[in-house]
């Protein structure tokens, strides 16, 4: 190797000197100092403006095609380029049903551990709702309403009295049987609402559904529209079935 190369080799490979290295200013950052970094910004790529710009013509699309028309370019999302895209490839099971409703569960053996820990009380005049129990712990959602199972029956030993959205026959023979008291009210969502927040300002809603109307019209579920189960009656003894 020739000393002209070697000299040249060595230049590649040398470290870079203090000189050449970029330069930062140490200058204190200030309104009449503040400015872009180098190279951070670019001019606007400008179409359509001749030939003499290099970006007129077709505009640096290309000639035809999907990519080439107006707009943005792209098909709307699950399209399969013309082919039966997936979504309507696999088959379809069920359906939703819009009228469904989903109940918060209690059971009692947890209403009386929370009766015996002393975070819920129940009288005839005031008995337990829904507002109470979420505020209690009890529950942590309302849902659509809440509804008394009867797990845990051989664990309750208070009368409790009850206002809910529903509840099973095993948990009301349980109620009844300690002396207590249940009563199912209907609530749509704002009367829901309202009773959790504690609003007694507003009228309540009345079942307007058919199916709603006649299962809270029956006294084997203690519905309020049944006769002599109005709120004003939780005082009175338990009404056979």
């Amino acid at each position: 190797m020739s000393l002209s190369t070697f000299a040249r080799t060595s230049k590649l490979w040398s470290t870079p000197s203090l000189s050449s290295a970029r330069q930062y200013s140490t200058e204190p950052v200030a309104l009449h100092n503040l400015r872009p970094a180098p190279r951070s910004q670019h001019s606007q790529k400008r179409l359509g403006r001749g030939q003499g710009s290099g970006h007129g013509g077709t505009s640096t699309r290309g000639h035809k095609g999907q990519k080439a028309r107006s707009g943005n370019g792209k098909p709307k999302a699950g399209f399969e380029g013309g082919q039966t895209p997936i979504t309507r490839r696999f088959p379809k099971r069920g359906f939703t049903n819009p009228t469904a409703r989903e109940f918060a569960p209690i059971n009692l053996d947890r209403l009386q551990h929370w009766i015996d820990a002393g975070r819920l009380t129940s009288s005839a005049e005031k008995p337990i709702t829904a507002r109470e129990l979420l505020l209690s712990g009890c529950i942590h959602n309302v849902k659509d309403g809440v509804k008394l199972l009867g797990d845990g029956a051989e664990q309750l030993k208070s009368p409790v009295f009850l206002e809910l959205s529903r509840a099973s026959k095993s948990a009301i023979s349980a109620i009844e049987g300690k002396g207590g008291k249940v009563l199912c009210k209907y609530y749509n969502d704002l009367a829901l609402k309202d009773l959790v927040q504690g609003r007694t300002d507003r009228q309540e809603a009345l079942p307007v559904r058919k199916t709603d109307i006649l299962w809270y019209a029956k006294k084997s579920n203690r519905g309020y529209l049944a006769p002599g189960m109005s709120p004003q009656a939780t005082s009175d003894a338990p009404v056979s079935a």
